[in-house]
């Protein structure tokens, strides 16, 4: 799958592994992994999975964040 959507990965002391978001699709849109390899496979399934399921809804994709571009409540 090939993607213009932000992954944050970011290590999480008090939990332990490295934790991902996705800005575009929410503030509770998170994964993890305890590897960043494995939190970086999780995120691009989870993005898979968000993007199928939205398109079954007939939902409209949210717009990816560019670079130097803010994300701004519609």
């Amino acid at each position: 799958m090939n993607s213009h959507y932000t992954i944050i990965i970011q290590w999480s002391d008090e939990d332990g592994c490295y934790v991902v978001s996705f800005p575009e699709w929410g503030d509770y849109c998170h994964t993890h992994g305890d590897t960043y390899e494995e939190a970086l496979h999780n995120a691009r399934e989870v993005l898979e999975l968000l993007t199928e399921s939205t398109l079954d809804q007939g939902k409209t994709l949210p717009k990816p964040q560019l670079f130097g571009q803010s994300l701004q409540q519609v």
